[in-house]
C-alpha cells in the first residue's frame, strides 16, 4: 500500500487583528474589518525552525543584575535624543512609523551616517530600495561615510548571517514589511511574516545587545500595519505626525520603556533632509498675524517640555441647514463641548454658525488645558475682535462654565515669559501655587464669562 502523501493545510488570517478562521470571511467576525482575511498555509510544528527563541536563562535576584541606566548612545540629533528618553539604549528594539513621504527613512539614513564610525559600524538593512537607490537618496542628504554598510536584502536568514559577519553596533530595518522568512509559506509583509521577522530581530538585540531600529508602515487609518503584537514586541514606539506637503515634523513617543512617553521632537523638512527645531515654540509662533481677530495662543506640555501654540477659529454664518463643525489638530468632540457651554452659560447663539478650528504647525492638542483658549478664539471670531496679542491663555472649562485647575503651570508661564508675553490669564485656583514674578502680569479666572470681559471688551 503506497504512502499517503500529506495535503498542505490553509487558514484565513485577518490582516487587521490576527483572527483566524477555517474558511474565507468577507467581514473579519472578531475585529469588523473588511476584505482583511488572506489565505495562509499552516506549516507543521515539527518543520519549523524556532531560531528565534531565546536562549534559555535562570533566575537571577534583582539585587545582583548589573546595570547602569547612564549607557546610552547618543545620537547627533538632540530631538532625537529627546523622544529616546536621553539616547539609544543598547539591546532596545524601536520601531519608527509614518505616512509615505514624511521622513522615516531620511531620519533613520541622517542618523545612521553620523553615527557610523570605526569603533561604531552601522547596518543599514534597505528591503524596498536597491542600494544605489540609498546611495542616491544619500548623495542628496550631503551623507558619506566608510563605515555605514548597505545591505539591499529582505530575506532574514540571509540578513541574520551578514549581521553575525560584520558585528554591527546598530542595524536599521527599512522596513519590517518587506522582510519574509522563508520557512513561511505567506507573503511579505503578512501577519505571520511581520510577527516572526519583528521576533527574530527582538531576539537578535536581546542575545548581542545591538540596539534595532525597525521603520514600520503605517495604514490609511493611520494605525501601524501588521499585528498589534508588533506594536507589544518593541521596546519603544515613535511615531511621525504632519502632513507630507508641510515644513514641519513632529516625532512623537507613544511607548518607551526606558523613558518618558508623549515626548516630541520637532523637525523641518529641508533640501538637505532633517534639521532639528530647538525651539518649537518661537517656530509655531513666528508667522502669527498678530492684528487678527479669532487668534489666541495657548501652553501645551509634550512630556517634559513646555510648547506655545497658536489656536486659530474662524466663525461665520452657516449658509446651509447643518453647520459645519470643522478641526484640524483638536478633537472634534471637545469642541462641540465647548460650544455648547457657550451656549448654555454665555448666552452665544452657535447653531447658526460655521465653526472652524486649526492648530498652527500640525500640532495636535489632547490637553484640556486648552480649552479656555479655544473657546477665547471662538468668540473673539465671532464678534471679530482681536485678543491681545501678548496674552496667553490657559485653563479647562468645565460643563458649568467654569475654569479648572491645570498640571506644571509654573513651566507654561516661564515659557511664555521667556518669548515676550506679558500676561498670562489661568485658573484662579492655579494662583497659589504661582510665584510672583515681574516678567509677566498672572491673572486668574474663575469662570468663561470673567475671561471673556477680561479679554474680549
Amino acid at each position: 500500500m503506497g504512502s499517503v502523501k500529506k495535503r498542505n493545510r490553509t487558514q484565513f488570517v485577518c490582516q487587521s487583528c490576527g483572527f483566524n478562521s477555517p474558511r474565507w470571511l468577507g467581514r473579519c467576525s472578531e475585529c469588523g474589518e473588511w476584505n482583511s482575511m488572506v489565505e495562509e498555509k499552516i506549516q507543521p510544528t515539527a518543520d519549523r525552525k524556532q531560531s528565534y527563541v531565546r536562549p534559555a536563562s535562570k533566575p537571577i535576584p534583582l539585587s545582583k543584575i548589573d546595570y547602569r541606566d547612564g549607557e546610552r548612545i547618543k545620537c547627533v540629533s538632540e530631538e532625537f535624543n529627546r523622544v529616546l528618553g536621553g539616547g539609544i539604549v543598547p539591546g532596545s528594539l524601536v520601531l519608527v512609523g509614518g505616512d509615505p513621504g514624511i521622513g522615516k527613512s531620511t531620519l533613520m539614513l541622517q542618523e545612521a551616517a553620523k553615527l557610523a564610525s570605526k569603533e561604531f559600524p552601522v547596518l543599514y538593512v534597505s528591503g524596498e530600495e536597491s542600494a544605489s537607490q540609498t546611495k542616491l537618496r544619500a548623495n542628496r542628504l550631503l551623507l558619506n561615510s566608510s563605515e555605514l554598510f548597505l545591505l539591499a536584502e529582505t530575506n532574514i536568514e540571509s540578513i541574520v548571517e551578514h549581521i553575525e559577519a560584520l558585528n554591527p553596533a546598530l542595524i536599521i530595518v527599512d522596513s519590517i514589511q518587506a522582510m519574509y522568512q522563508s520557512e513561511l509559506q505567506s507573503a511579505p509583509g503578512s501577519l505571520s511574516q511581520v510577527r516572526e521577522c519583528a521576533l527574530r530581530f527582538l531576539t537578535l538585540a536581546k542575545t548581542k545587545f545591538i540596539p534595532v531600529f525597525l521603520i514600520g508602515h503605517v495604514t490609511k487609518e493611520g494605525y501601524f500595519a501588521g499585528p498589534k503584537v508588533l506594536e507589544h514586541i518593541v521596546d519603544t514606539l515613535l511615531f511621525f505626525e504632519g502632513d507630507k506637503d508641510h515644513f514641519y515634523r513632529i516625532l512623537r513617543t507613544v511607548k518607551n520603556r526606558f523613558g518618558s512617553t508623549n515626548e516630541i521632537g520637532v523637525f523641518e523638512m529641508t533640501e538637505e533632509g532633517l534639521r532639528e527645531v530647538c525651539n518649537p515654540s518661537e517656530i509655531f509662533l513666528s508667522h502669527r498675524n498678530e492684528s487678527t481677530s479669532g487668534s489666541s495662543v495657548i501652553c501645551l506640555i509634550e512630556g517634559t517640555r513646555p510648547i506655545l501654540v497658536e489656536i486659530q477659529a474662524l466663525v461665520g454664518p452657516s449658509n446651509y441647514g447643518l453647520p459645519q463643525r470643522t478641526t484640524a489638530g483638536v478633537d472634534a468632540k471637545r469642541l462641540a463641548l465647548l460650544l455648547a457651554v457657550l451656549e448654555k452659560r454665555v448666552g452665544l447663539r452657535m447653531g447658526a454658525q460655521d465653526v472652524f478650528i486649526n492648530a498652527v504647525g500640525g500640532v495636535k492638542v489632547d490637553e484640556t488645558s486648552a480649552d479656555l483658549g479655544i473657546l477665547v478664539s471662538i468668540v473673539s471670531s465671532l464678534k471679530n475682535r482681536e485678543i491681545d496679542p501678548k496674552t496667553i491663555v490657559i485653563g479647562e472649562v468645565g460643563l458649568g462654565g467654569e475654569i479648572r485647575a491645570i498640571s506644571k503651570i509654573e513651566k507654561r508661564i516661564t515659557e511664555a515669559g521667556k518669548l515676550g508675553f506679558n500676561q498670562c490669564i489661568v485658573p484662579k485656583s492655579n494662583l497659589k501655587s504661582i510665584k510672583k514674578s515681574g516678567i509677566i502680569q498672572v491673572v486668574g479666572v474663575d469662570n468663561v464669562e470673567q475671561a471673556l470681559d477680561l479679554l474680549i471688551n
